[in-house]
């Protein structure tokens, strides 16, 4: 640019300005210079850079104002992560009771804002407890055992007594009958051979007719000799191929054998009670030994 062509009067407009300019310097505040001759670092009044070319203007670090009793961190110092506290005075966080992790709220960072804190972890949510207005009992359980055993007589006309077998057999299904059908068992040792319903049932198979059914009933039958009756009553049963829990199902069939001998409607303790039973195989004359009669009867222990 040529100088000849510079108008005077933009060069007194110029030198004013400046003039105006340097006066103002002062009044907004005087550059502070550190002790050691380094700068400070220079900010504008809300942390901004100055604009290239505008005046140099040292403005001082604004003071935090604490949010707790935790104390500020100095200028310079490093920057707190939030965790913990640096103070040595500080006390030691107590770890979180509800799973989270631990960190200090209030802590500031620079520029005097608070540290951000981590999120709490989430806790597990608990199912409630399912609650039924009414409760169906539950049936009984089957029990096992054995029973005291049968001694296996044979009449004096060699007709063949109760076994062990034939009683344990009998026991078995009498107890999963009654646990099937929502009554309690009866102790196995409860479910005991009798002799005296034997004595009877040997009378029957004793009995000379060829006719399977003389002398069989209850106590006033008759047999075709003559000969009186022995032995016990019982709920009976007879057949071919019978064994211990065939007969205990048979019984179950009929109504009025089960009232005798399951009594469905009793509810009391089975602790006392006491099933015997007996059965003979064959019989006079000629009788196989897979015929069979039997009886059983409910008393108290």
């Amino acid at each position: 640019m040529r100088l000849d062509r510079i108008d005077p009067r933009a060069v007194a407009s110029v030198v004013a300005l400046a003039v105006v300019i340097g006066l103002a310097v002062p009044v907004v505040g005087a550059p502070s210079v550190p002790q050691n001759g380094s700068a400070d670092t220079i900010v504008g009044a809300a942390g901004s850079s100055p604009a290239e070319g505008s005046p140099l203007v040292v403005a001082p670090t604004p003071v935090p104002v604490p949010t707790s009793f935790e104390p500020v961190p100095s200028a310079g110092a490093p920057e707190s992560n939030g965790a913990t506290s640096t103070d040595p005075g500080s006390p030691t966080p107590e770890p979180s009771r509800l799973g989270g992790s631990t960190t200090s709220a209030s802590t500031a960072g620079s520029g005097g804002r608070p540290a951000e804190t981590a999120p709490p972890k989430p806790l597990f949510a608990q199912p409630a407890p399912v609650v039924t207005a009414t409760s169906t009992p539950s049936c009984p359980a089957m029990i096992s055992g054995t029973t005291p055993g049968a001694p296996s007589r044979t009449s004096p006309l060699g007709v063949a007594g109760t076994t062990s077998a034939d009683l344990q057999s009998f026991a078995q299904q009498y107890n999963a009958i009654r646990v099937a059908n929502c009554l309690p068992p009866v102790p196995f040792a409860n479910i005991r051979y009798d002799s005296c319903m034997e004595d009877r049932l040997f009378w029957m198979a004793e009995d000379p007719s060829t006719d399977p059914s003389s002398a069989w009933g209850h106590i006033g039958s008759e047999r075709s000799d003559g000969v009186p009756s022995v032995g016990c009553d019982g709920n009976l049963a007879g057949g071919t191929e019978n064994t211990g829990g065939i007969v205990a199902q048979k019984w179950w069939d009929s109504t009025g054998h089960r009232t005798s001998l399951y009594k469905p409607t009793y509810t009391g303790s089975t602790a006392n009670v006491c099933i015997l039973f007996a059965m003979t195989h064959g019989g006079v004359p000629n009788e196989p030994y897979s015929f069979t009669r039997a009886a059983a009867r409910w008393v108290t222990c």
